[in-house]
């Protein structure tokens, strides 16, 4: 909101002026303010319709809209702004859900791509890269940040691809499958000029959005596929994607989820909650008593906070000893986790402060305990799960096998932009 308020007051100094070159004089400082900032931070479509609404012309929309990019942007300064108020929002934990941060993460790039002066795609992609390794370098523990920006940079790559062969010859229905997988790709220089390049690349995000927003949906769909009557289920914290795809597989099932309640931080009780409300049979079990509960569970659902290059999984506290009771018991861990959760990133080393977040430790340890101050205490927020442990994924797209998530990633993610900074040329 701090950047917000500060774009206000730079407005108010300015209204005058841009009112006398717009022949807006009637509009109240307050009341040009809104319409303009509309006509930068919303779509295309809903500022149009939103500007018809308020009876102003399509020109007058234009020229708001021009004038008021180019005195937000000089020298870059609202593109700073708004980072750092991305960033600061992220810090302080005020966007908490992974969809939230995806979504956030998605509006604020698109935005980057309407306002920033590019000619070629390039510089939209240089410039891009630049943004995207400020953001994840001030902060490295939030994966899906990285997954959004490599997705949406993988997006400009493909539209740019796609209009510059659309444009060209099409490759001929004789050739061999062989010439054309190992034909060389000419496109890669990325300094041609593409008319209405940003359009299809507004269009590609439109459908990224959507994607986003119905992956827990899609996702849960697939529920009767692998959940049976009568069956015993095993679930870890509290997870949207577990939660919907448990209350999907009851509208048809009758079968029983065991909850461990996820100490120190205890998610798992509201989930409990939520399911038993919807006449779901569920049983909340401390975390010490999942092993021995364990042979009499048919299968282990669990989310996950992001899924690593490997295959393996950056997941609640406590999932890693809750895999390995489900191997010693040889039963099935299927983890729901939609393509953004995907991470081009390895665990290289164990060393927990460039992996995992720690949190107050007031959960295990009283601070008016005297022994606090002879003691070191680490409430870790995350668990690495190894894919060996990771018998199925399920993404929006269908079930995977650890081994493949290898795959996925070269269809969502462009190897240039794994590391951001690195500048193409």
């Amino acid at each position: 909101m701090c950047s917000i308020i500060s774009i206000y007051e730079f407005t108010k100094l300015r209204v005058v002026l841009i009112k006398n070159q717009l022949n807006c004089v009637s509009c109240t400082p307050n009341s040009f303010f809104r319409r303009a900032f509309d006509f930068v931070y919303t779509p295309y479509s809903i500022s149009n319709k939103r500007h018809t609404d308020s009876g102003a012309s399509k020109p007058e929309a234009r020229k708001s809209r021009s004038l008021f990019k180019k005195m937000l942007d000089i020298d870059g300064k609202t593109h700073e702004m708004l980072i750092n108020n991305y960033i600061s929002n992220l810090k302080i934990k005020k966007w908490e859900s992974n969809y939230v941060i995806a979504e956030k993460t998605v509006q604020l790039f698109r935005h980057f791509i309407d306002t920033i002066n590019w000619s070629t795609t390039i510089e939209l992609l240089n410039q891009l890269r630049e943004y995207g390794f400020q953001i994840t370098s001030a902060l490295p523990l939030q994966f899906i940040v990285g997954n959004i920006i490599r997705r949406i940079l993988n997006i400009v790559r493909e539209e740019y691809t796609a209009a510059r062969k659309s444009s060209e010859e099409e490759i001929d229905v004789q050739d061999s499958l062989h010439k054309i997988v190992t034909s060389e790709d000419d496109v890669d220089d990325y300094n041609s000029i593409v008319p209405e390049l940003k359009l299809s690349i507004f269009e590609h995000l439109d459908e990224f959005q959507m994607e986003i927003e119905s992956s827990n949906e899609d996702i849960s769909k697939q529920a009767l596929e692998h959940i049976h009557s009568n069956e015993i289920i095993l679930t870890v914290g509290k997870s949207s994607e577990v939660e919907m795809f448990l209350k999907e597989a009851a509208k048809d099932r009758i079968f029983e989820v065991f909850i461990t309640e996820c100490s120190p931080l205890n998610h798992g009780r509201q989930l409990a909650l939520n399911l038993s409300k919807h006449k779901i049979q569920s049983t909340l079990i401390p975390d010490s008593t999942m092993f021995g509960i364990m042979s009499r569970v048919n299968k282990v659902i669990i989310g996950v906070d992001s899924v690593m290059a490997n295959g393996g999984l950056r997941t609640f506290n406590g999932c890693h000893a809750v895999a390995l009771a489900a191997a010693h018991y040889s039963v099935p861990v299927i983890v729901l986790a939609p393509m953004y959760k995907l991470s081009s990133r390895y665990l290289c080393s164990y060393n927990q402060d460039a992996f995992n977040e720690f949190v107050s430790p007031a959960g295990v340890l009283n601070y008016s305990d005297s022994v606090v101050s002879k003691v070191d205490v680490y409430n870790p927020t995350y668990d690495y799960v190894p894919p060996e442990n990771v018998t199925l994924f399920i993404s929006n797209n269908g079930g995977h096998s650890p081994s493949y998530v290898y795959r996925l990633l070269s269809e969502i993610y462009h190897p240039l932009d794994y590391d951001l900074s690195v500048q193409n040329k």
